[in-house]
């Protein structure tokens, strides 16, 4: 943890590598896809059980809202029989089947305890061993950890809180009063999963929330994103603006503002993504999923609004997001991030040599599809760094 003593390696433990990878979600894998073609050497270590663990904990009915052509890792596209969304469960198979193609064998269930530069390299302390390289790959991404918010009273309700992370369907929940906290693309469609499972869906949304349709007359946003991504951000913004009004008009009637930036520049500066609508706001507009304002306190069997108002539920699932992780394991965490948490630098070596990170940019242009380009971009500088002269 940050402030604690570095661990002291074994050097008897110890096994050196040319890099070494932190998480074997799709980053971590693309990183060492790329690593693979090159003929390079690395170790992937991931402290789940699993690849791809925080894919497959994710609800049962979530999809990509990034089209498969736009979302393969390096040299492997998704297969032709995919829809055009891809499940959880066919990402799994595919982030599978890549680890098979390019020979990746992760260890698995391996915790890493500590990470800190010395004598010119990487020293990566290990539960069960310890790592030397030439350079660190931060892959555990911008979903380290679930962010739970707290209020006064929230341990005093009776009923189950879940984080969107725990979360795995509606089917528990028929009949029940369900208040989903936050407006994120987890929030709107866990919302709407439940409201078609049969429970009575409250949305709390605290603050104005940008919002775009999946498709556009059939245009994926993801590609329409594309387009607009040689645009300067106020035109960006004007185009995202107009297709706001041509297809919601005015949602403040039903507890949704919109922010005052623009959806593009908050993207871009604040890593801050629209709601990429699937029908949630159709029910909203149809009186079938209510929307509140802030909340004040919980109590035993609800909660009370800052307006005043009280309101009865059975559940709460906060979607409220997650915060990076990796200040639990690297040595000067700060000094690299930023007022998030977040890597000062992506898809590049950091100001400290040998360190990279990837994973932790949710671009309008596609997370997975920003992967790929950065996990080729790492690839080539660490095979030009390991051609030129020490």
């Amino acid at each position: 943890m940050p402030g604690e003593p570095a661990p002291v390696l074994d050097p008897s433990a110890r096994v050196d590598v040319d890099t070494v990878i932190v998480g074997a979600g799709p980053a971590g894998l693309a990183v060492a896809g790329c690593l693979r073609v090159a003929g390079l050497e690395f170790e992937l270590v991931e402290r789940e059980a699993n690849i791809a663990a925080s894919w497959r904990r994710h609800y049962d009915r979530l999809h990509l809202h990034t089209v498969k052509s736009l979302s393969h890792l390096p040299y492997l596209p998704m297969p032709r029989d995919y829809p055009r969304y891809p499940s959880r469960d066919q990402l799994v198979a595919y982030l599978e089947g890549y680890a098979r193609e390019f020979a990746i064998a992760p260890r698995l269930g391996v915790l890493v305890r500590g990470a800190q530069r010395r004598h010119g390299a990487w020293e990566v302390a290990l539960a069960n061993g310890a790592l030397r390289a030439r350079n660190l790959v931060i892959a555990s991404g911008y979903n380290g950890a679930p962010h739970r918010p707290s209020w006064p009273g929230l341990s005093d309700f009776s009923g189950p809180v879940l984080h969107s992370s725990e979360y795995r369907s509606g089917a528990s929940f028929a009949g029940q009063q369900v208040l989903v906290v936050g407006i994120g693309n987890s929030g709107g469609e866990i919302a709407l999963d439940l409201h078609e499972a049969g429970a009575r869906v409250t949305m709390c949304v605290r603050s104005p929330v940008h919002i775009t349709p999946r498709d556009v007359n059939g245009l994926p946003a993801q590609v329409a994103s594309l387009l607009l991504s040689g645009l300067p951000l106020r035109w960006a913004d004007a185009v995202a603006r107009v297709t706001r009004r041509l297809n919601y008009g005015d949602l403040s009637r039903y507890g949704l503002e919109t922010p005052e930036g623009g959806a593009i520049t908050r993207i871009v500066e604040r890593g801050r993504i629209p709601l990429i609508d699937i029908g949630t706001v159709a029910r909203i507009r149809a009186g079938e999923i209510a929307v509140i304002g802030a909340i004040e306190r919980f109590d035993v069997d609800g909660v009370q609004l800052a307006d005043g108002e009280r309101r009865a539920f059975d559940a709460v699932v906060l979607a409220t997001g997650y915060r990076a992780s990796f200040d639990r394991f690297l040595e000067g965490a700060a000094a690299v991030s930023d007022d998030r948490g977040l890597p000062r630098v992506h898809g590049h070596e950091a100001t400290v040599p040998g360190l990279f990170f990837i994973g932790f940019r949710n671009p309008p242009t596609g997370a997975l599809r920003e992967i790929t380009i950065e996990a080729q971009r790492i690839a080539g500088e660490i095979l030009r760094k390991e051609r030129s002269p020490a």
